[in-house]
This record gives C-alpha cells, sequence and structure tokens, in this order.
C-alpha cells in the first residue's frame, strides 16, 4: 500500500476513512507525512520536535488494534501539538533556550486524551517565546514561516501548528489560545481552528511543566486543520471533564442549532468602538455579505439589536485586557512585580489608553479581580440574551492579512501597514477578546484572499455552543468554499 489519493492535502477525516478502508496503513501514513516534513522543513520550520520512534510504535500498534476490529475516533492518525503542550520525554521550553533540557516527565492530559482515542503523535509545532506574540520566532527553534508568503509571519501562537497544516506536513494539530493563539494563525494561513467554550479541554500541562495544576482564566485548548468537520472530530476527542471530576460529570455538548448557511439567524458585527475598519476588513464584510445573501442567509446589524441587549465592545475589552494580564501573573517570575509597579509609576494618572490598561493589570488586587469578573459574567448574560435572537455572532479575526516578520522590540511597540492605514500592534487583538473574555466558543476559518493572502472570519456560538460554531464554519466551506491549497507546496 501507499499513501492514499486524499493524502496530503486531505483532511483528518479522510484519511481516516483510508485507514478504516485499509487503502494505507497507520505505518505508512505515518511514514510519507515525516517525509513530507523533512523535505519541506528548510523552508517552513513548523515542526520542530520530533518523536520518530514512539509515533511508528504507535502506529504499529493501531495497525494490529485496527486489525482486531478497533474503531476508535483517531485510530492511526498522524497528529502534532503545540510545542508548550507537554509530551512525556520531549522538551517543553516554550521557545527558551535556557529551558531547552526540560522534559517532561508525563503527557498534558489533552496528550492522554488524543493517545486514548488512537493519535499518533508525530512530534510538536514551534512557538514564539512563553506563547508571547502573534508571530513564531524563539532563538531555541528559530523562525517559522507562512506557505503563502516565507517573508510574512503565520502568526502565534499556534504558528507552527497553522503552517504546518495549511502547508499539507500535517492533517490536525493541537493548539492553545488565550490571545488569539488558535484563530489568528487559522487567519493568517487561510486554515480553520476552534477556541472552544471555556474549561471544556483539560488545559493542565500546557506550558513549562510542573507550573500550575489550576485551569488558566481565558485560555483554552484547541484544533486547527484544514476542514471544519475536523474540527469536531477532535473536540469530540478531546474534550471532557477533568479525570477527578468525571466520577460525576459527563460532557453532552448540544446539537447545533442549524446546518445550512439559510437555516443560521447571523448577527453580522463589523464596527468595532476601538477600530477603524481597514481596506482588509472592509473587503471581508462585502465577500461575507454577498456570500451569505446568495445563500439565502439571514443577517442582522448591532443596530437592530434591542439597545442595551449587546456588552459594550469598548468596556468588554478593557475587563479583557485586565483579566488576561491577571492570568499570567501566577506564574511570572518574582522580579515581574517590582517591574510593574515601576511602569505603573512612569504612567500618567489620567492615562486610560489600552496600553495602560495592560500595564496597570500587571498589579491587579484581589478587589479588582473579582469587580473585572463580576463585569465579564454581566457580560455573559448580556450575550446570553443575543443569543435568543441570533445563532451566530460573525466577525472579523484581525485587522490585518499576515504581515512581514517583524522582531523589533519592544512588541507593542511594532505598527502594522494594513493598505495605507497604520495598526498598532495591540490592536491586531481588538476582534479576538470578544469571544475570549466571556468564555464563548468561535470557529476561525478561511474566507477569501485578498492582495493573495488569506482572510479569514470568527463565527462565535453561545455558551457551550460549540457544535454550532463548528456547523457555520462546515456550511460555509460546503456552500461558498473553504480550504485553498498556498501554491508551491506540491
Amino acid at each position: 500500500m501507499s499513501p492514499p489519493a486524499v493524502w496530503p492535502w486531505g483532511s483528518a477525516g479522510e484519511q481516516l476513512r483510508a485507514l478504516h478502508a485499509r487503502e494505507v496503513s497507520a505505518v505508512e501514513l505515518l511514514g510519507a507525512t515525516l517525509a513530507r516534513i523533512d523535505r519541506l522543513h528548510a523552508r517552513l520550520n513548523a515542526i520542530v520536535v520530533r518523536d520518530d520512534e514512539r509515533a511508528f510504535e504507535a502506529a504499529r500498534a493501531a495497525d494490529a488494534a485496527r486489525a482486531r476490529g478497533d474503531a476508535r475516533a483517531l485510530l492511526g492518525l498522524p497528529m502534532t501539538v503545540k510545542e508548550s503542550l507537554a509530551v512525556a520525554g520531549l522538551p517543553t521550553t516554550m521557545g527558551d533556550p535556557a529551558q531547552a533540557a526540560n522534559l517532561a516527565a508525563t503527557d498534558a492530559e489533552v496528550v492522554q486524551r488524543l493517545r486514548r482515542a488512537g493519535a499518533v503523535i508525530a512530534g510538536k509545532s514551534n512557538v514564539p517565546l512563553a506563547n508571547g506574540d502573534i508571530q513564531t520566532d524563539n532563538a531555541l527553534y528559530g523562525l517559522t514561516r507562512n506557505p503563502w508568503d516565507g517573508t510574512r509571519t503565520p502568526g502565534g501562537s499556534s504558528g507552527g501548528g497553522a503552517a504546518a497544516v495549511a502547508a499539507g506536513c500535517i492533517a490536525l494539530e493541537m493548539g492553545s489560545d488565550i490571545g488569539g493563539s488558535l484563530r489568528i494563525p487559522a487567519h493568517f494561513c487561510g486554515v480553520s481552528a476552534l477556541k472552544p467554550t471555556w474549561g471544556l479541554i483539560d488545559d493542565r500541562g500546557n506550558g513549562l511543566p510542573g507550573t500550575r495544576l489550576a485551569a488558566r482564566d481565558i485560555a483554552c485548548l484547541g484544533p486547527i486543520a484544514r476542514s471544519a468537520a475536523d474540527l469536531e472530530l477532535a473536540l469530540d476527542a478531546a474534550a471532557g471533564p477533568r479525570a477527578e471530576d468525571s466520577i460525576a460529570w459527563r460532557l453532552a455538548l448540544p446539537a447545533s442549532r442549524a446546518q445550512r448557511l439559510r437555516e443560521f439567524r447571523i448577527l453580522l458585527l463589523d464596527e468595532h468602538p476601538l477600530l477603524e475598519a481597514s481596506a482588509a476588513t472592509q473587503a471581508l464584510d462585502r465577500h461575507l455579505r454577498e456570500s451569505l445573501a446568495r445563500a439565502g442567509a439571514r443577517w442582522l446589524r448591532a443596530g437592530e439589536l434591542a439597545p442595551g441587549t449587546l456588552p459594550d465592545l469598548a468596556e468588554l475589552h478593557d475587563v479583557y485586557q485586565q483579566l488576561v494580564i491577571g492570568s499570567t501573573l501566577g506564574t511570572r517570575a518574582a522580579s515581574f512585580e517590582d517591574e510593574a509597579r515601576a511602569a505603573i509609576a512612569r504612567l500618567d494618572a489620567d492615562d486610560r489608553s489600552y496600553a495602560a490598561t495592560r500595564v496597570r493589570a500587571g498589579l491587579l488586587t484581589h478587589r479588582q479581580w473579582l469587580l473585572a469578573d463580576e463585569a465579564r459574567l454581566r457580560m455573559r448574560r448580556q450575550w446570553a440574551r443575543v443569543f435568543e435572537a441570533v445563532d451566530i455572532v460573525l466577525m472579523p479575526t484581525s485587522v490585518s492579512p499576515a504581515f512581514a516578520h517583524d522582531a523589533s522590540q519592544p512588541r507593542d511597540a511594532r505598527v502594522v501597514e494594513v493598505g495605507t492605514q497604520a495598526y498598532c500592534y495591540l490592536e491586531l487583538f481588538v476582534w479576538i477578546g470578544i469571544a475570549s473574555l466571556c468564555g464563548l466558543p468561535a470557529a476561525s476559518f478561511p474566507v477569501l484572499r485578498w492582495q493573495g493572502l488569506p482572510l479569514g472570519a470568527q463565527a462565535m456560538a453561545s455558551w457551550l455552543g460549540d457544535r454550532t460554531a463548528i456547523a457555520f464554519a462546515q456550511a460555509w466551506e460546503a456552500e461558498v468554499g473553504g480550504f485553498v491549497a498556498p501554491p508551491g507546496w506540491d
């Protein structure tokens, strides 16, 4: 046997069907996958940690299990995970050379679930230092390139995974998202990703080994794939209660509210009070509206909702900044508190800018955190009312397509140009925070190409409405179009 016709560009579902039909063995599919990663590595630098010996052992075990009639959901499928996810015996460094010898003792909880579903973990994908950028570059593993244009970033922090999926190296990746780390790379690389409902996938084992047991506020683990259907395949394998809770709890996500585009009630969110629409997001909005009209879909604008229904998006972003910075404080070095105090002292007392909010969040008191959390819960309740009227909130992922690699420091002083407009680096995160703050699921999916680069949108659904978000992305893929392979990666 040899790799099936669907390889390397087939979806994970297609590869699994080929395995089930005995058109290819797990060993052969893994061998072809690793050979392609080898061949493209110098151009892409996406999969930076390999585990060939154990992967082949797992593939042989998968073939034997299938011969016995085993039909687990991911049996024999090669996939990768983000470098920050612990895989026993492999380094978990988050791109820091000082952590190069830091080998994980055990698998992350999600890696254990994926293995139980039969997945073959082929390696780990590149990240920025400390998962802290929407580019993917670090002093340990180097720079990852966007398959659409090697001079541009694939995004971050799950940039290595998105680049590998877009270049046909792998069909499925498990990454993470707190500030768009799944959705922005998917948008930049023209693939799909899911930021699930917060807490749906156990995130223990994401980060330097031994640093925390608590679930990290706002942060989620989720899949990247070329096909929206694969997002659900991965979600079903990875989601569920923590092991210690599973003695009493079971996950039963509701079915999607709709299947066809014309069946979804859509809120089209194309304006944000903190951002001027870019030429890219204007093109995206036109394409969304025209495509939805052709499909017979209905949509509302924000102004058509009853006054006060929609959360104040400026307030939402302010609270998001407080809590997303606050979520990092437990693992910061002890020196960070003195650094934050000095930075706050340099601020003008009247400075209420985006950047100033982030600086002040470095010293949140417990009272301030509780007040911010109350504001979040109030806004989540507002979103619940919105989702009584609509099924999906459709919005941009970012104002910019993939931009040129930029290693200038400090990070937050960078400027990204979109046509004739210039955006501060921190403005690239604004659309992301809407789903992140309230823990709502959002599927990012490819929509069109603008000036030769992919542009994506995100479909946000109600709390625990992950299947609705995925189903919208699937419907778009089926009725309008989905992944297109970047040129030159045959």
